[in-house]
């Protein structure tokens, strides 16, 4: 009996990149079944056939790539300020004791405020226009990223810091070779919990007099009950969802080539290539 050969290295990464999809596939497919046999009434959730015509539609006319324009903007301006930010206090809290002693109770008392309780504020302050949209993304951004940032930082192993000094490294140093390197994985957790918090937020703040974006598109579908546009802004939003968490997965993989993880992934890459 001929010995069964374990996939090439291009099948093998493939299948990593198509197995994710089987199971959204799946449901898709019995979705699409349900509503054929009318077991789902196709007014209450159009089937999928419908919602990809409905997108074929709108992207003909240039009314989706629009919106979808709008919503990603949005939400890159407003993670990049509060990423940013999160990341630099998180540091600074992380490697100072005096400002965390200064600063971190004030964040965690902030960090309680549901972010969609402060709409009404938001509005006093910036009205409806963009800064208020990108201001919700940013203040949900900042805590995930901050929080991790600091905690990153403060689990890093004594040792290392003790043996980065033996070697005669300099505070700045460390700082950059040791203290961030260490802090990375964590880091990267809180990148990815918050691309997930920037798309939610994003949501609502489009649904405040906006006059584009996906959470529009939606506000309007609905008053003209057009539920195959409204499940469609719906599944847009889970699309670039999983698009964001994809470029962190691949930004962890090639920040982190050293963490066991991805060198355990690695590892059962080259051994699923057939050997020479």
């Amino acid at each position: 009996m001929t010995a069964l050969l374990p996939p090439s290295p291009k099948r093998a990464r493939l299948l990593r990149v198509l197995l994710p999809w089987l199971v959204p596939l799946l449901l898709l497919t019995l979705w699409q079944l349900l509503a054929q046999v009318g077991v789902i009434p196709t007014r209450i959730l159009p089937a999928p056939s419908a919602i990809l015509q409905a997108g074929i539609t709108l992207a003909a006319t240039g009314e989706l790539w629009r919106h979808l324009g709008s919503s990603a903007a949005r939400a890159g301006t407003g993670f990049l300020i509060g990423a940013s930010l999160g990341l630099v206090f998180g540091v600074l809290n992380g490697i100072q004791p005096k400002a965390e002693v200064l600063l971190d109770s004030s964040f965690q008392m902030l960090r309680t405020i549901p972010p969609l309780a402060m709409i009404p504020l938001v509005i006093l302050w910036f009205g409806i226009g963009e800064q208020a949209r990108i201001f919700l993304v940013c203040v949900g951004v900042f805590f995930p990223v901050y929080l991790n940032t600091f905690h990153g930082i403060r689990g890093i192993d004594p040792g290392l810091l003790e043996m980065g000094r033996v070697y005669g490294l300099k505070r700045r140093e460390i700082i950059s070779h040791v203290i961030l390197p260490g802090a990375m994985p964590s880091i990267l957790v809180g990148i990815r919990f918050a691309l997930g918090i920037a798309w939610i937020l994003l949501i609502v703040g489009e649904q405040i007099a906006a006059d584009s974006g996906i959470g529009y598109m939606a506000l309007n579908a609905r008053e003209f009950m057009q539920t195959d546009v409204i499940v469609l802004s719906i599944l847009l939003y889970a699309l670039l969802g999983k698009l964001s968490d994809s470029l962190a997965r691949a930004l962890e993989g090639r920040l982190l080539p050293w963490h066991p993880h991805h060198r355990r992934a690695a590892r059962s890459s080259s051994e699923l290539s057939p050997a020479v």
